[in-house]
């Protein structure tokens, strides 16, 4: 389980986060929208223990969440970070020298679902392929947290389609969550048990996707705007 209990993250004298209070159990995907600079990334980076609080504190399993203690926690930024001289297989080989859970196996099998060429460089990739090695390269860890920052992103429909089907197919709901930051909230909802919304740097909603649709007969995407307009 991941706790944050009040963090703060502060850039100078700018608040990314402000007083964040949640609790993330094993087994759920959860999707963490918000406005352009609410956040988002800054709240992935300190539950993969890349970044530190200013205040507060980041638990993993009761223990304070580190690099060292993020060991199990898969984190896969927005931006493009792998040696463009790469071929897929040879991500897939750096990736396990650095990960001691990254299963070449499992890797494999999700790059041929996705139609992935293993010999093909990262550099003569397009966009969406390159998103396609990016998760296969991510889930093909044993974590028992992946935290994805905007998978989907650029990305052209059939990409984000088969992206969503191999979140399903390769995590294990038993025991492994999924933390993905999105604005294609609409397509993704369907995957999605949990929703956290960040606005300003703060927390303004926490809930179960069922819960908005039986408490407030709304789809996710339809609440999320009605937060907004309400000025909550």
């Amino acid at each position: 389980m991941i706790e944050l209990r009040n963090i703060t993250k502060k850039y100078g004298t700018r608040k990314a986060l402000e007083d964040i209070t949640l609790t993330l159990p094993h087994g759920k995907i959860i999707g963490l929208v918000g406005e352009n600079g609410s956040g988002k990334t800054t709240l992935l980076k300190l539950m993969s223990g890349l970044l530190t609080p200013n205040a507060g504190s980041a638990v993993l399993d009761g223990k304070p969440i580190t690099r060292k203690v993020a060991t199990n926690i898969a984190y896969m930024p927005d931006a493009d970070m792998f040696y463009p001289y790469f071929t897929v297989g040879q991500l897939f080989a750096f990736y396990e020298s650095q990960f001691t859970d990254f299963n070449p196996i499992k890797a494999k099998e999700i790059a041929q679902f996705l139609n992935l060429d293993l010999n093909s460089k990262l550099k003569n990739l397009s966009k969406g392929n390159r998103g396609r090695a990016k998760i296969a390269a991510t889930l093909g860890r044993e974590a028992d947290y992946y935290l994805l920052d905007e998978p989907f992103s650029g990305l052209d429909p059939m990409v984000r389609d088969d992206i969503a089907k191999g979140l399903i197919r390769f995590t294990d709901p038993e025991r492994q969550t999924v933390i993905l930051s999105t604005h294609e909230l609409k397509e993704v909802e369907p995957l999605l048990d949990e929703i956290i919304v960040l606005k300003g740097s703060r927390l303004i909603a926490h809930e179960a996707v069922d819960e908005i649709r039986d408490t407030y007969g709304q789809d996710a995407t339809s609440w999320m705007v009605s937060l907004f307009r309400e000025g909550k």
